[in-house]
Parts: C-alpha cells; sequence; structure tokens
C-alpha cells in the first residue's frame, strides 16, 4: 500500500516550522530533556523531533500531548478563534427581512 505523498505550500511549511521551534523553545526553557517530555507525552523521541521540526505528518493528537507535557495545551484553543474573514462571508449573506416582525399580543 503506498502513502499518499502530502503537499504542503511553503507559507505552510514555514509556520510548522516555527511552531515546531516554538514547541522546541518551550520544552528548554522548562529545562526538559526530550526524552523526558516523549516519555511523558507516550510518544517516541524521533515523533517528538519531527513534531520540534514542524513535520507535517505527525498526528495533531502528538503534537497535542507534547503542548499538555508542556503545560501549554490551552494555546491550541486560539486557533481560528477570532475568524476575521469568516466573520466577514458571514455578514455578507445575512438578508435583511423587508418587513417588521410580527407583534405578540398579550
Amino acid at each position: 500500500m503506498t502513502k499518499k505523498k502530502i503537499i504542503i505550500l511553503p507559507k505552510t511549511k514555514r509556520i510548522l516550522t516555527e511552531m515546531g521551534e516554538n514547541i522546541k523553545l518551550a520544552r528548554l526553557r522548562r529545562k526538559l530533556s526530550s526524552e523526558q517530555v516523549a516519555e511523558r507525552a507516550n510518544i517516541s523521541r524521533p515523533t517528538l523531533v519531527a513534531i520540534e521540526k514542524g513535520s507535517p505528518t505527525v498526528s495533531i493528537g502528538s503534537y497535542l500531548l507534547v503542548l499538555q507535557v508542556l503545560g501549554l495545551e490551552k494555546d491550541l484553543l486560539s486557533v481560528a478563534k477570532d475568524d476575521l474573514l469568516g466573520r466577514k462571508l458571514q455578514d455578507a449573506e445575512i438578508i435583511t427581512s423587508e418587513r417588521a416582525p410580527k407583534r405578540i399580543d398579550k
């Protein structure tokens, strides 16, 4: 069985690489070895190395496990939190009604 080749745009690859570097820096600031983090995250050391290089083939679950070990798991919640483009697109499709809403008689 052959695997599909993942095609990553250069801009996206730079983002992944920067994220991996940030994870590595967070680990080093905490003075944790790669072996310690890998063991605590229940992943292999090569997988941790791949995460710190920003590999697109590592599952997001593994990234989250490492962030959890570093105490940064809630940082993942900020992804797409303020979706300005999505909100603008949503607002552009809002249709206003021509007539006033019905009165409710009490």
